[in-house]
């Protein structure tokens, strides 16, 4: 037997689970690194605490969509696709003009990806906020920045 003694792994308990408020200026950030990262802090992976049937995530509000990079040849043609539910309901919208209506829609879109397909990452998906400026309507809870790396 081994000198060390190995400790179970306990999972995180509601006391443990503190939800804090992150700010992320996406000027000049990839969209996939930045939606990677961002996902990970909604999830709660970044955490010690992180346990996967739990939601540990925090809270992530995104400003200055509209200035958020996409690399190579993907401003003019990327597509992203919508269906209206009915037949021949198929909808295309290249990025420059979702940038130009919906810029935030570009950065939910890729976080939402980056999330689990069940309820807890519809759940975790609320918690993030995408603003097109650099205004928010969420001061009051005092986010802190979030260092995305490039």
């Amino acid at each position: 037997m081994s000198s060390k003694q190995h400790l179970p792994t306990r999972p995180a308990t509601p006391e443990q689970i503190n939800a804090q408020w992150f700010v992320v200026d996406a000027a000049g950030k990839t969209l996939g690194r930045l939606a990677s990262q961002v996902a990970m802090v909604l999830r709660g992976k970044n955490k010690a605490a992180f346990t996967p049937y739990l939601d540990t995530g925090d809270f992530v509000v995104v400003v200055n969509a509209e200035k958020v990079v996409l690399t190579g040849k993907k401003e003019t043609e990327k597509i992203y696709w919508r269906h209206t539910e009915f037949p021949g309901g198929e909808r295309a919208t290249a990025a420059d003009k979702m940038r130009a209506q919906h810029p935030e829609r570009m950065v939910e879109i890729a976080v939402k990806g980056m999330l689990p397909k069940t309820r807890m990452g519809r759940h975790q998906f609320t918690k993030l906020k995408v603003y097109k400026g650099a205004d928010h309507p969420h001061k009051a809870q005092q986010p802190k920045p979030l260092a995305i790396q490039d």
